[in-house]
């Protein structure tokens, strides 16, 4: 059997919804002649079957072997004109491009008028919609048709071409250098994550500034202050500056609310933007103004010109979720938070072939972080479990690495102390292999090593000795990332004054919100 997520068409046949189908078949019998075409019966055949078995399509009689790749490719072809046609699918950009197109047909058909009318009004619409790669190309057909088609006004018009084309290129090379900064910056997080040392900040400090292109903010587009400001905020995340981040994920946000058109024609990137924004805030623990963004966000969601479709969906059930698990880590409200397990566990079935397995694994976390807080040790482990057996996280390993630290810490809780003996030892070799170890893992590995040499009236001292130690890493610029996945503190702190997680973490909450 082959993997579904193996087989394109497959996959592409089992993401339509009831109403594409419905669009596809129409599409299909438009031309009678095609109502009983091979790639419809192939396409009834594959909307039927829950796996992806080439057998079971050429047991069915509708194709021979060596014509099922062709079969499948037209059919391909075919459902993508269906959804190209489908309105929920024509933004702007589409069309855009489809009256480009139509120009183009024009075009070659020798009606040079007519095809530099249709130009000339979609151009202003590119333009006027931040669409300057495609209104380079307008302008560049503009160019081509214009020397064929001879009028008195030809000098003025070359000019007034050439003077477009050279602003809309330069516009659009600014961009270039912007996006590829920032996507280069974000390889950067994935693959060697934030930096670790002085020597670290200074190799990214110093390819940042090489790269960052000499601009004058007044003369960029909303286009190239989008990358901008995701350049930036990289390099924020980067070096740990968390308020940098919160300054560039609001110029970011702002700059969605600012052009309202935008939040509509580009609605992953309004959502990313906020989810940064909501990730900074809950990195320099501010609480209410968490509150405003999240709200502020759930109403514009709600909009009736918000685009709906599975791809957005899918993004704002993460988002949503993720950060209203975050509003009750900050406010300690754990219990408040246990009613969103289940639409999580609900929505990660329901959406699980548009999420990577990375993000999946960080609700998990963030569920395992609720139970702790309300003292639900072994639940906490379980959720912790799905990280740690996940053979796949390659680009997460700081998640695995603080997964595997939280387990240590609920083994103890639970009073799992063979378990807790085995986690420790495959931990420290995890961590080891992983060569990131922190100074924070290391004093809390050292503190669980030590605790069956310890008598039970020794425990406080040794929790205060601990807490000592680790407050030193606090405010630490390389050091702080640990307690951003870990309260370790607050948990040392329930010990100490002999009360629960969550009312030390609310008590905090409220100092902070006077």
């Amino acid at each position: 059997m082959t993997n579904v997520h193996k087989d394109a068409l497959f996959v592409l046949v089992k993401s339509l919804s009831k109403s594409e189908k419905r669009q596809f078949k129409l599409y299909v019998g438009r031309l009678g002649v095609n109502t009983d075409a091979k790639f419809l019966a192939l396409f009834n055949l594959l909307d039927k079957i829950k796996h992806y078995e080439e057998k079971i399509i050429l047991e069915s009689g509708i194709v021979k072997k060596a014509q099922l790749s062709n079969l499948k490719a037209h059919l391909y072809k075919q459902i993508l004109v269906s959804l190209r046609l489908n309105p929920v699918n024509q933004n702007i950009r589409v069309q855009i491009r489809e009256q480009l197109d139509f120009a183009t047909i024009l075009y070659q058909k020798g009606l040079y008028k007519q095809s530099l009318k249709i130009l000339d009004k979609v151009k202003t619409i590119a333009i006027e919609n931040e669409e300057k790669n495609i209104a380079y190309e307008i302008v560049e057909l503009e160019k081509i048709i214009e020397t064929q088609y001879i009028t008195r006004s030809i000098p003025d018009r070359a000019n007034e071409l050439a003077v477009q084309a050279k602003e809309l290129s330069g516009h659009n090379v600014m961009t270039s250098k912007l996006s590829n900064l920032s996507l280069q910056l974000y390889g950067m997080m994935l693959k060697v994550g934030y930096v670790r040392s002085d020597e670290d900040y200074q190799k990214v400090k110093t390819y940042f500034n090489n790269h960052l292109p000499i601009y004058n903010i007044e003369d960029l587009g909303f286009r190239e202050k989008l990358w901008l400001y995701k350049a930036y905020l990289w390099y924020s995340f980067l070096t740990q500056d968390f308020l940098s981040c919160y300054k560039y994920a609001s110029k970011w946000v702002d700059l969605f609310y600012e052009h309202k058109d935008m939040i509509y024609l580009n609605p992953v990137f309004f959502l990313k933007g906020n989810h940064y924004l909501l990730e900074s805030l809950f990195y320099v623990q501010y609480s209410s103004q968490f509150k405003e963004v999240l709200e502020r966000l759930e109403n514009t969601i709600k909009e009736k010109d918000f685009p709906d479709n599975d791809n957005i969906n899918s993004l704002v059930f993460m988002y949503i979720n993720a950060n209203k698990l975050n509003l009750h880590f900050l406010e300690g409200t754990f219990e408040k938070g246990l009613y969103l397990v289940k639409i999580i566990e609900y929505g990660i079935n329901k959406h699980r072939d548009r999420i990577d397995v990375h993000h999946v694994m960080v609700l998990y976390y963030k569920i395992a972080c609720l139970y702790f807080g309300i003292g639900d040790n072994k639940t906490c482990i379980q959720y912790l479990k799905k990280i740690i057996d996940n053979k796949n996280l390659k680009m997460r390993e700081d998640l695995m690495c603080f997964a595997r630290v939280l387990s240590l810490v609920a083994h103890y809780e639970a009073g799992m102390d063979y378990h807790l003996e085995i986690q420790l030892k495959s931990t420290y070799k995890f961590l080891l292999k992983m060569d990131d170890m922190h100074a924070v893992q290391k004093e809390m590995i050292k503190f669980l090593r030590s605790l069956g040499g310890i008598y039970p009236n020794e425990l406080k001292a040794e929790f205060q000795k601990l807490y000592t130690e680790l407050k030193k890493y606090e405010d630490h610029p390389y050091e702080k990332r640990a307690f951003l996945y870990l309260d370790i503190l607050s948990w040392l702190e329930s010990h100490l004054q002999n009360k629960p997680v969550s009312q030390i973490m609310r008590e905090k909450a409220l100092a902070k919100s006077r």
